[in-house]
């Protein structure tokens, strides 16, 4: 039914595929920037602390009979790191940004950063909302787009805290000046666990306004697990669990899971000089905001080549095509976790 279609994607060298790499790997691919989904520690707290509930299954939505203790135990811990009044947690972050679009109504306004993930672009197809894209990063661009904010209800401004394509942190400015206009929508799934006095991400680092601000975070990235939660005010969490069907309409997130991130955030706190620091080292290497460095590729062809020569020294990295981006990069994620010369070399190569 779709052969020609996808021999047209094998032939622009686009055609995705499924694989199972070695479990030695040396990973600089995945988003998990502190190695914790490979901390057997944490895995067996979580399995301990499961074991004492009769169920270890959500079973049903949350507005069924799927809301569980574990997920309250993930919800209070994210609420006190994060100084915001509710917090509820979600099945994924594409879910999580599906819900957020459903905040507006006519009258309203979006604004999104044209770097935006995925999930958003489509969440902005389904708003009832005036939807505008900014160029990426550019006040000056978000400013010619919001000029006439005043006449509408409410204004929501979209950024992500680290973009996970390009590894550039949202600028201050425009967080600053998205709060001075309405409500800032921050996705921080690249920035917990990179960034801030306490590793909770840009709204710790600009120690932004909770009362006007409305965060996203993941538990699959640096937090070695799978799921998200959004952080808002008591309210506005409210209407997304009466209103948002990504939340409404799909079973709860596993509870192992939302332990998984609950101990994930304890060893983050309990280690916290020592991440900060490895952090930082990687950064250096990296020469960036992030643990993730974008270097350009001439082709696809020759993405996917130094690819496949680094995988034959057990070494993997991110080879990022079109339609994703515009053209190919690497994507090489400093996790924590892989030694520091190791990255080095990396990049060394895929330089040459």
């Amino acid at each position: 039914m779709y052969e020609k279609e996808l021999e047209i994607l094998n032939k622009k060298s686009r055609l995705r595929q499924r694989k199972i790499f070695k479990e030695n790997i040396i990973d600089l691919a995945s988003n998990d920037y502190l190695g914790l989904a490979e901390n057997q520690e944490i895995l067996d707290k979580a399995y301990t602390h499961a074991k004492k509930y009769t169920s270890h299954s959500a079973k049903a939505s949350m507005l069924v009979n799927g809301y569980h203790p574990a997920h309250k135990l993930l919800e209070d811990k994210l609420k006190e790191l994060n100084n915001f009044e509710d917090a509820i947690i979600v099945g994924s972050g594409f879910l999580a940004n599906m819900a957020l679009f459903e905040l507006g109504r006519k009258g309203d306004l979006f604004l999104i950063d044209s770097e935006y993930h995925a999930s958003g672009i489509v969440g902005s197809r389904l708003t009832q909302a005036e939807v505008r894209f900014f160029n990426h990063n550019d006040l000056n661009s978000l400013k010619e787009k919001s000029n006439d904010y005043k006449k509408f209800n409410r204004v929501f401004t979209a950024v992500e805290g680290i973009y996970s394509m390009a590894g550039d942190k949202v600028k201050k400015e425009i967080v600053e000046y998205a709060q001075e206009i309405g409500t800032l929508i921050i996705d921080e799934a690249h920035s917990v666990g990179v960034v801030g006095d306490n590793l909770m991400g840009i709204t710790n680092e600009y120690n932004l306004n909770p009362k006007k601000t409305i965060k996203m975070g993941t538990l699959g990235k640096a937090l070695g697990s799978y799921g998200a939660y959004i952080l808002a005010n008591e309210n506005l969490i409210k209407f997304l669990l009466n209103k948002a069907k990504s939340i409404i309409y799909t079973t709860a997130l596993s509870p192992i899971d939302s332990l998984l991130a609950y101990y994930s955030l304890e060893e983050i706190l309990n280690s916290l000089n020592f991440y900060k620091n490895e952090i930082n080292r990687r950064k250096l290497i990296l020469n960036s905001d992030s643990l993730i460095k974008i270097l350009p590729s001439k082709e696809i062809r020759e993405l996917l080549c130094k690819q496949k020569e680094l995988l034959k020294n057990n070494i993997l990295v991110g080879a990022i095509r079109p339609p994703t981006v515009k053209t190919p990069i690497f994507r090489i994620i400093g996790r924590v976790n892989v030694n520091i010369d190791i990255i080095q070399k990396t990049i060394d190569f895929l330089k040459a």
